[in-house]
């Protein structure tokens, strides 16, 4: 009979989120191809996800911290050392950041008896915050191995997670996913053999619509969370331009965030407001509609005063796979899938300028947008296939949960004479 497949325990600081789909589709292509998973999540979600039990943490188990903690501390006090050390050592980037390591740290005090009882074959922390805490701490009480996951918001955010370098260098591998994060990981001191570059993925490929004949007005479409690091500022400034250029063109922005009330104002006084709408938060599927909609989709994302920025929005791929042209600015990883000229264009976000001369030219020039269509579809069927990546990341697993070979059988002593 076959092997029955080790358990990953999964960890998310929130599962399932709307916000994150391409976890739910890491999830999905993990399942179909045969892998055992355990899905904790620490803050919101829970339920079950495509038949999984998502266990969520109750947050009123951590009252019992007055007593586990003295008795973790006793059992191991050189991990309360290290962790007292760090915490009066360094200062956290923020209060968000300071409280989930508490929360990951928390978790990981309070599951330490059950995983010793039942040790996991294998940990993964999906986020480099909360989860990654979580898969560290309980590595350093019990030797439990994990591996884990950083992307954007967990490497720049405020110069990134405050414990990262700590965390990561004990992970069996590192996973992000895009180059620009690989980079920046193994900067900081990671080795670059265990940092690995794992696209995320579509688990379909919806059908490639066919290019309007006629795009005017311009059908424009941006699907963002409305915070700095979007550059959606830019963008109306760019709505603006283009309307002063004569370009008619139709606009809607997909999301929600702190700086609607101060966008929708912004539109107002630009003069935009007739040809842009804020549609608020849309389902997933919504969404694809409105891309089925667009003629173009805008990223005009920027590094935000925090330092925070996007790495490969997903919405990207997800545009290039349906057959909607992309303009996107150079900031953070939206250069991996969009080569100027080649799969969309490239424009500065400060630059309207530019953008006006790229959207008119996607307005009229038939032959071009074709091309640029065409080769986007097929970066995201060589790159951005959730199966065909989930398998990368299966793979790893199974490396580092196969038991350790045989030993060689001892050679038998030579007769003699």
């Amino acid at each position: 009979m076959p092997a029955t497949p080790p358990v990953i325990v999964y960890f998310f600081t929130t599962f399932p989120k709307t916000t994150e789909t391409f976890l739910q589709r890491e999830i999905i292509a993990m399942k179909q191809h045969g892998a055992a998973m355990q899905l904790h999540s620490f803050w919101g979600g829970g339920g079950t996800f495509r038949g999984l039990p998502v266990i969520r943490f109750n947050k009123w188990r951590l009252l019992n911290l007055v007593w586990l903690i003295p008795y973790e501390a006793i059992r191991r006090p050189e991990v309360l050392q290290q962790l007292l050390a760090g915490l009066f050592g360094r200062r956290a980037p923020s209060w968000l950041n300071f409280w989930e390591n508490m929360l990951g740290a928390g978790f990981a005090c309070l599951y330490a008896r059950e995983f010793r009882r039942q040790p996991p074959a294998w940990i993964h922390a999906a986020w480099g915050g909360a989860p990654a805490t979580a898969a560290w701490l309980l590595w350093r009480l019990d030797g439990h191995r994990f591996s884990a996951a950083a992307h954007a918001y967990d490497i720049y955010e405020h110069g990134g997670d405050w414990w990262l370098a700590d965390k990561l260098k004990h992970a069996a591998f590192i996973h992000t996913s895009t180059e620009m994060g690989r980079r920046a990981l193994i900067e900081r001191g990671l080795s670059a053999a265990r940092v690995l570059c794992i696209r995320r993925g579509l688990d379909r490929l919806p059908r490639l619509k066919p290019l309007r004949a006629s795009r005017s007005p311009l059908h424009l479409v941006c699907v963002a969370r409305l915070v700095e690091k979007k550059g959606l500022d830019h963008q109306l400034r760019i709505y603006a331009a283009l309307q002063a250029a004569g370009v008619p063109f139709v606009a809607r922005i997909i999301g929600e965030g702190p700086l609607r009330p101060a966008l929708e104002q912004l539109a107002g006084r630009l003069g935009i407001a007739a040809q842009l709408t804020f549609t608020g938060h849309l389902a997933h599927h919504e969404v694809w509609n409105q891309l089925n909609w667009a003629d173009v989709l805008l990223h005009t994302g920027v590094i935000a005063p925090s330092g925070d920025r996007d790495g490969l929005p997903n919405v990207i791929p997800e545009a290039m796979s349906a057959g909607v042209m992309v303009v996107t600015s150079p900031a953070a990883a939206t250069t991996e899938a969009i080569t100027q000229g080649i799969t969309g264009l490239v424009a500065p976000a400060e630059m309207p300028a530019d953008w006006v001369a790229a959207l008119r030219r996607l307005a009229s020039d038939d032959a071009f947008a074709e091309r640029l269509r065409a080769a986007a579809r097929r970066w995201v069927e060589e790159h951005f296939d959730a199966h065909r990546n989930a398998r990368r990341l299966l793979n790893e697993f199974e490396r580092v949960t196969a038991p350790p070979p045989a030993p060689a059988p001892a050679a038998a002593p030579a007769d003699r004479a």
